[in-house]
């Protein structure tokens, strides 16, 4: 029997996202707490920002029909420091104005005080050395936001820039998604944690606070399972426990075909399995499924299961699997905007001479010429190549290129904060 072919990493993404359905359930908190938070309701303006025209320097307020020559000479008729108003500007008239005051009625520029000199002995007038425009350094009125109208919209990830928009929109509180819950697991008899002695023929696990640290990055509650025996009963044991309370499990290694891996009979006998196995390097043993949650036993189908996105055990394939298909899955979980990350046609500054069958992700640094330099071992088990490098080349099945050839990179600040 002809095996099917493996999916490529775009249908193997789109699967992921096609069964991906936001979390309902909302809290509402106070501004610095939703932090690293997902807006779950679009909220609008309270006021007008700037609520008046005002200025964006220190200077002086002029009427341009004052002023259409360099060099002229105007009475200082007022003075305008911010959070105080002016009055009415009287033609002939300047208003001494500091940034941020409200430009005072009647005034159509502001000249900045560079552009402007105060002749020795007339304190009171000031000559204006160039003839301004009409509008010259004004914010107007309602210009970044307008009173009743669309702030941030839902599905905003809301960073500090978010938050001070909000706040210059008069809110106190947002409503945010609720957090989501992701519990992990890591498989293998050979692994320890560091600080523990390392077992004959072990390894320390570094997929744990690698995967751990992505999970917590993204904004999600991560719970730790630990590392489970090389066994069918306890790895089916560890899904049923992880099952209560998450939205989704993932787990590292176990995802292969040896008699040791036992992840895929695993999940398949506490719940399904959809997707097994794509065709990219490093990462081709990708698995995808769901658990049923064992505490909650009838019902809907969508309430009673836990999502399941098994993750090779290679360091490397590991790091870049949640990257390419965990993260984008955890984000429309969450509300926000899915889909593959952002990338730039960057130029190779090495040779590669032999495209894999599969669609390959190369560890890259940008070097000091704008090119790409590559990490010189591409294995799946050095994880100092992700390390060091700062994103990836993502490379077509059978490609090959030359340096100085055009390629896609995608760095990895598009992929993580």
């Amino acid at each position: 029997m002809t095996k099917p072919p493996m999916l490529t990493a775009q249908q193997a993404l789109d699967h992921l996202l096609s069964h991906a359905k936001p979390v309902s359930e909302t809290e509402t908190l106070p501004m610095q707490a939703a932090l690293g938070r997902v807006l779950a309701e679009s909220v609008n303006s309270l006021v007008d920002v700037p609520p008046l025209d005002n200025t964006s320097m220190d200077g002086y307020a002029v009427r341009t029909a004052d002023t259409q020559n360099s060099g002229s000479t105007l009475k200082i008729a007022q003075r305008i420091p911010a959070g105080s108003m002016g009055t009415q500007l009287e033609p002939g008239t300047a208003a001494r104005i500091f940034t941020g005051a409200p430009v005072p009625p009647g005034a159509d520029a502001v000249v900045m005080q560079e552009d402007c000199a105060i002749s020795e002995g007339l304190a009171d007038q000031v000559q204006v050395n160039i003839a301004p425009t009409s509008g010259q350094w004004i914010r107007r009125r309602g210009e970044d936001l307008t009173a009743g109208k669309l702030a941030l919209a839902a599905g905003t990830f809301l960073r500090p820039q978010e938050l001070g928009v909000a706040a210059s929109a008069g809110l106190t509180h947002l409503t945010v998604k609720r957090k989501l819950r992701v519990a992990a697991f890591f498989t293998g008899d050979e692994l320890s944690l560091p600080g523990e002695p390392l077992k004959p023929g072990g390894i320390y696990n570094s997929n744990r606070d690698t995967l751990l640290a992505c999970i917590k990055s993204l904004g999600c509650d991560a719970t730790d399972f630990g590392i489970v025996p090389d066994s069918l009963e306890a790895t089916k044991e560890t899904l049923r426990n992880a099952s209560k309370d998450h939205d989704l499990i993932i787990t590292s290694g176990g995802v292969s075909v040896g008699e040791e891996d036992h992840i895929k009979p695993a999940v398949t006998a506490e719940g399904r399995l959809d997707l097994w196995q794509i065709a990219i390097k490093p990462g081709k043993p990708l698995a995808f499924g769901a658990v049923r949650k064992s505490d909650h036993p009838n019902g809907n189908l969508a309430q009673t299961e836990t999502w399941f996105i098994g993750l090779p055990g290679n360091p490397v394939s590991s790091f870049v699997t949640f990257l390419l298909f965990v993260r984008p899955f955890i984000l429309k979980l969450q509300g926000r905007e899915a889909g593959a990350p952002q990338s730039y046609p960057m130029r190779a500054d090495f040779d590669w001479l032999k495209g894999d069958r599969r669609n390959e992700f190369l560890r890259v640094k940008i070097n000091a010429q704008g090119g790409l330099d590559l990490f010189p071992n591409q294995s799946s088990g050095v994880l100092t190549s992700a390390s060091w490098g700062d994103g990836l080349v993502d490379c077509p099945p059978g490609q090959a290129f030359k340096a100085g050839d055009m390629v896609k990179y995608i760095p990895f600040s598009a992929l993580l904060p």
